[in-house]
């Protein structure tokens, strides 16, 4: 049990390392874009650390000034310059270190977010919802406030070592006497940071973790509900909440035990200073003013007690930046092009030459070689996980194969610029992700110049058209507004891949939620909308692939035939496909007389 524990101690405080290594590193990166902000907020941070040095011994000058007859104006317009110049420092730095604060933070969750959309289908899972969410809200802040932190310690170091100076200045004994505590309060603070970073990270860690549950359960409430399982999911979601507990009470407990030692140590250095300098009035050796200025010097000294708040900041901000940093670094599914390919005019042909596609070790696409004549349409079909997906994917690059070639009319797809090909291959998904503020906002959504006209075909053409004109106000109404079926959300998207009007158009299972009646409607309009174009559609029902020109049957990752639905159906194996997909959804496979009698009706 003790190995063990050991073991995992070990192994957080590397993950603990790790990350603070590559905070580390997108910090500098971030320190480097904003470089006169910095110089800005360090300057006036100098500023305010030399008027807080000078301020005391103007004051003790001004004390003696008044007790022995001196200029006591002169000292008193010097007191005024220093709290003057202090006063303008302090407004600069809060308004400089605002706009830097919010320009960072927007510019690295502009970056994120990019990032995280390049990783693309297929890429790394590692990052669910919840932990992207808090990468996004909470840690993509840290930047912004470790350098502020970090200067503010520089500044307080500044200002100790100032203040260490006037003692020296004032009597050598006073700083003697204060330097013999510095080295106990360095290895205070260099035991906390070691003890405390590893409970800061795993904290973090388990807020994302919390967060993850949470959107899960929210997206799967009708199922948790239907299924009985709500307090068993509530405790799921909360589980993590003890560790996070006794995570945070570690951060606690390192911060407590480092406060009472530091509490216990000024005060008794301050009382050591002050006897001393006691002394050295009472032989004459200082004046008032001075006794007075070493007093307020022993207390700017003992602030740099304050670096213990700042350090707690300055290590949370870096492993945040390390858990931004640890998106940033991962390889996206797409990379940019080095060099750019005009795409040629055509209709969508289409080749794949020897594609691979992994998944972290598992041979999703194994060198599959595939030709498609422009304007064909073509069915996509094969049993679960045999690469279906990640197949029409590789079209319009929303992964790259991890070998081989994807060639669009004759051209390297990997070589044409993404919103040139966003424009030539557009998608319609199972699942349609709701976009825009309105209903033709949706069916528009991408696209500079919209016609009304043009909205409105396209959703005739997907069969959109009646139940948005039932809807409040038509294809004005709010998406917020509009409740709708799953198989209406699908028809919608429809409408956006036909609005699009590129040259090769990939349905991911776009029509699983219509019923046949619907779903034979929608496909004689998209026929007609993509007459002359290229389409490859995944397959799960036999009328889907019975009304394509080619079927593409996958399996283990290669393409076994490509061939017309009614030639590949005298395949056992083939037949088997459309069984097992019947079975997963729960319904019963149509009989091949039925099969027959739609492939008759297709051919007619």
């Amino acid at each position: 049990m003790e190995l063990r524990g050991l073991a995992r101690m070990l192994r957080h405080q590397g993950d603990t390392d790790a990350l603070r290594a590559s905070g580390g590193r997108l910090l500098r990166s971030t320190a480097g874009q904003s470089r006169w902000m910095l110089a800005t907020v360090a300057l006036t941070t100098v500023v305010q650390a030399v008027t807080a040095v000078l301020t005391p011994a103007v004051i003790g000058s001004a004390i003696d000034a008044a007790i022995r007859g001196g200029d006591l104006g002169a000292a008193l317009g010097r007191l005024v310059l220093v709290v003057g110049v202090t006063t303008v420092a302090m407004a600069v730095d809060d308004l400089v270190s605002s706009y830097f604060g919010s320009a960072v933070t927007a510019g690295l969750r502009h970056r994120l977010i990019g990032h995280v959309l390049l990783l693309g289908v297929g890429g790394p899972r590692r990052f669910p919802a919840g932990e992207v969410l808090s990468r996004l809200t909470e840690n993509a802040a840290s930047p912004a406030s470790f350098f502020p932190s970090l200067i503010s310690v520089l500044a307080t170091l500044m200002t100790t070592v100032g203040a260490v100076a006037g003692l020296v200045l004032i009597d050598l004994r006073l700083a003697i006497t204060f330097l013999v505590g510095v080295p106990f309060a360095a290895l205070l603070l260099r035991r906390f940071v070691a003890r405390a970073g590893d409970s800061l990270q795993r904290y973090q860690h388990l807020q994302a973790t919390i967060a993850t549950r949470l959107l899960d359960a929210h997206q799967g409430a009708r199922t948790i509900r239907a299924s009985g399982t709500v307090e068993r999911d509530i405790d799921r979601v909360v589980q993590p909440l003890g560790e996070l507990h006794e995570s945070g009470r570690r951060v606690w407990e390192a911060q407590r035990g480092m406060s009472w030692q530091l509490t216990l140590l000024v005060p008794m250095l301050q009382v050591a200073v002050l006897a001393v300098g006691g002394s050295a009035l009472s032989t004459g050796d200082i004046t008032p003013g001075e006794l007075v200025a070493a007093s307020s010097y022993v207390a700017l000294a003992a602030g740099v007690v304050g670096v213990l708040d700042a350090a707690v900041a300055m290590v949370t901000c870096q492993i945040g930046a390390g858990r931004v940093a640890e998106v940033l670094d991962t390889t996206p599914a797409i990379t940019t092009p080095e060099r750019s390919a005009p795409l040629p005019p055509g209709r969508g042909h289409l080749e794949l030459r020897g594609v691979c596609v992994r998944e972290d070790t598992r041979l999703v696409l194994d060198h599959v070689d595939l030709t498609i004549p422009a304007g064909t349409s073509v069915a996509i079909v094969g049993r679960s996980g045999t690469g279906k997906t990640a197949l029409t994917s590789l079209v319009g690059r929303l992964r790259d194969p991890d070998e081989g070639v994807v060639l669009l009319d004759g051209t390297d797809v990997s070589e044409v610029e993404l919103p040139v090909l966003r424009r030539a291959v557009t998608y319609a998904f199972e699942r349609p992700a709701v976009l825009g503020d309105t209903i033709a906002d949706m069916i528009s959504y991408g696209q500079d110049q919209v016609s009304p006209a043009a909205v409105e075909r396209a959703a005739a053409l997907a069969q959109a058209a009646q139940f948005i004109s039932l809807l409040p106000e038509g294809y004005d109404t709010p998406l917020a507004r509009a409740p709708m079926s799953g198989g209406e959300l699908q028809r919608l998207s429809l409408a956006r891949a036909v609005f699009r009007e590129a040259r090769l158009v990939v349905l991911d299972d776009a029509t699983s939620s219509l019923d046949t009646a619907t779903e034979v409607k929608v496909a004689d309009g998209l026929r007609r909308a993509w007459t002359g174009r290229t389409s490859l559609v995944i397959a799960h029902r036999i009328a889907t692939a019975s009304r394509a020109d080619l079927v593409a049957w996958l399996e283990n990752g290669r393409i076994r035939a490509l061939a017309p639905h009614h030639v590949l159906w005298s395949e056992p194996g083939y037949r088997a496909v459309f069984a097992a997909a019947e079975d997963e959804s729960g319904a019963r496979a149509p009989e091949p007389v039925a099969v027959a009698e739609i492939d008759t009706a297709v051919q007619q």
